[in-house]
């Protein structure tokens, strides 16, 4: 391996630790200040049974970001990267949630983190709900998304750094400097990506829920969401990560929980499950076939090194077709598109319009 290369990776737990160190020196001064100023609560997206549905959050001190812009210069968005970085978290806060009429409440912990858990006394319809959020002794309320997954065909699990966003993760300074001053306006999809997903989540319908796993932390769950919707790929749970149990080195452990979290909590739903060959993907959804035999649908994975020249993946890939499932190596969303028609999880017309969105201009 390159020394370069070799001494960054050594670097990478020094450097997460130190500015964990710092994020929480400056929280551990800001917190006994916060009941003299505002909290806001930032929620994520809920998601669920028509039976039990989790919703997660935060609870910050005010920030001031500054609206995303697609003329926006790289200092402007490093500045709102910062402010999100070191976004100061409040613990001990008592949260308070209504759904479908249903109250829970709860406490966030240190590092600011809540979850409210809602089971319902009659199930609730599947599609998209809306709770109420609020924080004890303070006006105010905050709406929060909320999914229910009910009657869906299946589910996709997909990536998003390099295989809807492009991040440039085979290079962790490219992938940084692109991630620090970027925004939700002019960070780019990569061609296809909007119309693929609409098409296998049936987007008229709402049916079939896209999960969303990321390497990249809580503090950019604003920034990745208007991403999507500013791009028109379909909305769904997001399952990012916090400062800390080593971040920057990647996320193999953390995508293999989700996964099993999802495949757990909806055992007679199938999935698709896409991915790129930057970092672990391959293997992880090859284990993922291997452990939950018959749910796996199909495995997209877009090429960004060569890996169909990878004898270790064209061995994965021949484990996989045994095993029923294909794996798809594509450098853009076309093939995949070709093989979930051929499937029947999209219509040729939804072949047809991921076809334009790849070959024609660019998806705003």
């Amino acid at each position: 391996m390159n020394p370069v290369k070799t001494a960054f990776k050594l670097a990478l737990p020094v450097l997460e630790r130190a500015v964990l160190a710092a994020d929480r020196a400056i929280s551990g001064y800001v917190q006994p200040r916060r009941a003299r100023g505002k909290l806001i609560l930032q929620p994520y997206v809920g998601w669920g049974t028509p039976h039990s549905v989790e919703l997660t959050g935060r609870v910050l001190l005010p920030r001031t970001l500054s609206p995303p812009d697609i003329g926006d210069r790289r200092w402007r968005n490093f500045v709102n990267s910062m402010r999100r970085l070191f976004s100061r978290e409040v613990g001990g806060a008592r949260v308070s949630g209504v759904l479908d009429g249903l109250s829970v409440s709860t406490v966030s912990d240190d590092d600011g983190y809540f979850t409210l858990t809602f089971t319902p006394l009659s199930p609730l319809p599947g599609g998209w709900h809306e709770a109420a959020l609020s924080l004890e002794g303070r006006e105010g309320r905050t709406r929060a998304r909320v999914q229910v997954i009910h009657e869906a065909r299946f589910g996709v699990i997909s990536d998003l750094d390099d295989t809807v966003i492009q991040s440039d993760v085979t290079s962790l300074p490219r992938m940084l400097i692109t991630a620090l001053t970027g925004n939700a306006r002019t960070r780019s999809p990569f061609p296809g990506v909007g119309a693929l997903y609409r098409a296998l989540a049936r987007e008229a319908e709402g049916r079939n829920p896209v999960f969303y796993v990321s390497s990249s932390p809580w503090n950019f769950f604003d920034l990745l969401w208007q991403f999507l919707d500013y791009r028109r790929i379909p909305l769904g749970p997001m399952f990012l990560r916090s400062w800390g149990g080593g971040l920057l080195a990647g996320h193999g452990g953390h995508k293999h929980g989700v996964i099993t979290r999802l495949f757990e909590r909806f055992p007679d739903l199938k999935f698709v499950l896409i991915g790129d060959s930057g970092e672990q993907d391959t293997l992880i959804y090859s284990e993922v076939v291997r452990r939950y035999a018959g749910r796996v649908l199909a495995v997209y994975i877009r090429d960004l090194t060569g890996a169909f020249r990878d004898e270790t993946v064209l061995k994965l890939r021949g484990e996989l077709a045994r095993a029923g499932v294909d794996l798809v190596l594509a450098a853009d969303s076309l093939n995949a598109a070709g093989h979930a028609m051929a499937m029947g999880l999209i219509t040729p017309g939804e072949y047809r319009s991921v076809l334009v969105s790849v070959t024609g201009p660019t998806e705003r």
